[in-house]
């Protein structure tokens, strides 16, 4: 194993929903050569179960509202269904992985957003990663796997992009691993035409990013995903990829780099 280097990969809901494509991921995540970290989110589970349970779903640009009902559907369904199926999953694939909220271990704080123009209710924003904690994990060959659940030191849990949770722990950790960031969902990568699945954009830099959204080419639940891409090259994570669950075992699979 290449200790010194760090793959951080973020599942979404697509994934996660599709038994077949989320059982050849980890697979493939289980025989990954470096140092690991899985983090998912589970959106549409969420929203799935929430429709079951009468909890209406708000979207605001990608992001989701989180009133006291749906915390508790984002609990349940993070750091219970989504998150102890993925961990037992690895468990059978023979790899020792350990399932977290950002609670756990005081691994990751954040602090309740601040209205301004939306309030998002109990969604947090990150503000401290423990990387020392972190670390000895990964020193003891345990995997990380992280749901989108956070907390604020005050006893509150709170609602995190996934993106975001993937985005932080590769800048936190980037100091001590030469890190690798990569974002998996259902398309081979960011798309010039949704509309044509082999219409993968090879690489976006900070300038056509903002052209490709002027063009609403990027739009929606993309915005957040490249604005975190892009915080993180800053802050030093190493590589940024885009693409589906092949990618890890192909690295000459279509994708889309992300650079500054």
């Amino acid at each position: 194993m290449e200790n010194n280097k760090l793959t951080i990969i973020k599942i979404g809901g697509n994934v996660i929903d599709n038994p077949e494509v989320l059982t050849r991921f980890l697979r493939d995540f289980s025989k990954l050569e470096t140092q690991k970290i899985l983090v998912h989110g589970g959106g549409k589970v969420a929203t799935r179960l929430a429709g079951k349970l009468g909890v209406e779903s708000m979207m605001i640009e990608g992001r989701r509202v989180t009133n006291e009902e749906m915390l508790d559907v984002a609990i349940m369904t993070y750091a219970g269904l989504c998150n102890k199926k993925i961990v037992a999953q690895l468990q059978g694939l023979h790899t020792s992985a350990i399932g977290l909220t950002g609670a756990d271990g005081n691994s990751i704080v954040s602090q309740r957003r601040e209205n301004s123009v939306y309030d998002y209710g109990f969604v947090g924003d990150i503000t401290e990663i423990n990387s020392k904690w972190i670390k000895f994990l990964l020193d003891t060959d345990t995997i990380p796997v992280f749901c989108a659940i956070t907390h604020d030191q005050k006893g509150q849990l709170l609602n995190t992009n996934a993106d975001s949770i993937a985005q932080s722990l590769a800048v936190g950790l980037s100091s001590l691993y030469k890190t690798t960031l990569i974002y998996c969902f259902e398309k081979k990568g960011v798309l010039q035409n949704v509309e044509d699945e082999n219409s993968v954009i090879e690489t976006i830099n900070y300038t056509s990013y903002q052209s490709l959204k002027k063009k609403n080419i990027i739009h929606s639940g993309m915005i957040p995903k490249l604005d975190n891409c892009f915080e993180a090259l800053k802050q030093g994570v190493k590589n940024i990829i885009i693409s589906n669950p092949e990618i890890i075992n192909n690295p000459n699979h279509p994708h889309t780099s992300i650079t500054l």
